[in-house]
């Protein structure tokens, strides 16, 4: 495994004029005037990384079911001293075609391109019991799996034009280790994970394939846990996920494409993936 020197992976948000989340200034640069998708913005990870888009001048598309959510994540971005009015809140559920379509056509109009997309939304398991694979409905491994690998696909699949029009794709995907787990009493949502892995990767060879004149880096990314609207008991920031989201996202021409890595900086290989074996900051 291989590391990310100079990731802060613990730091005050609310001092983000002073240490840009480890980025240095080229590459925190490099994200002003950028339209971002951030799906799953309304609460956790996604809030957190669409503050920090907007605080780095970038104009974040804040996107979940719940359009109070969004408004109050925007709203929030004051807290830390970023102005709202540079972030879009766009209600979807990313798991219908077509509000996915009407979305995407708000966003071409609203913007000249979209570099980017950040999917953060997810379905937890509704606490671990003993027998889910053996004793769950069809109804909740349907919801578990059109949520957490359905609803990525499609998204990925309506934001790619967007972003191929500028010939640059950057795409983070917000995983779990429990992808590569198998967590008595959490079997759905382990084969989750796993897909939306197997999506990730699977995406970005395909993009890259078929798209040689384009610069395309859709990678993968374990948040680890933080605190959220679905794990009120943690006490760790979901900030801790920010710094290394921006470091994927203001990558320069020819950086990872398929990869995954964890947001302590760490760069992962298993099976058939690869570690990523440069620096992803200078």
């Amino acid at each position: 495994m291989t590391a990310t020197p100079g990731l802060l992976e613990y730091c005050d948000p609310h001092a983000w004029p002073v240490h840009h989340f480890g980025l240095p200034a080229p590459r925190w640069n490099a994200l002003a005037g950028k339209a971002v998708w951030v799906t799953g913005a309304g609460t956790g990870f996604g809030a957190a990384i669409a503050t920090a888009l907007a605080a780095a001048g970038g104009h974040p598309i804040l996107t979940g079911r719940r359009r109070e959510k969004l408004e109050d994540a925007r709203e929030a971005m004051r807290i830390f001293g970023v102005d709202p009015a540079a972030a879009m809140v766009l209600p979807c559920d990313v798991r219908d075609e077509m509000q996915l379509a009407s979305a995407t056509s708000e966003i071409a109009r609203r913007f000249e391109a979209l570099f980017g997309l950040v999917i953060c939304a997810a379905l937890p398991q509704v606490g671990p019991t003993p027998r889910p694979l053996a004793d769950s409905s069809l109804e909740s491994w349907r919801a578990m799996l059109d949520t957490n690998v359905t609803a990525p696909w499609l998204t990925a699949r309506a934001a790619l034009p967007l972003m191929l029009g500028a010939r640059q794709v950057r795409m983070v995907l917000l995983t779990s280790e429990a992808g590569w787990a198998a967590t008595p009493g959490f079997g759905p949502y382990n084969i989750s994970k796993a897909a939306l892995n197997a999506l990730g990767m699977s995406i970005a060879a395909e993009t890259a394939a078929q798209n040689s004149a384009a610069d395309v880096q859709i990678n993968v990314l374990n948040p680890g846990e933080a605190r959220s609207e679905m794990n009120r008991g943690s006490t760790v920031s979901p900030y801790t996920a920010v710094a290394m989201t921006l470091a994927l996202l203001s990558h320069p021409l020819g950086g990872p494409n398929g990869y995954f890595f964890a947001r302590d900086g760490r760069h992962l290989e298993f099976a058939y993936a690869k570690a990523w074996g440069k620096p992803l900051l200078p």
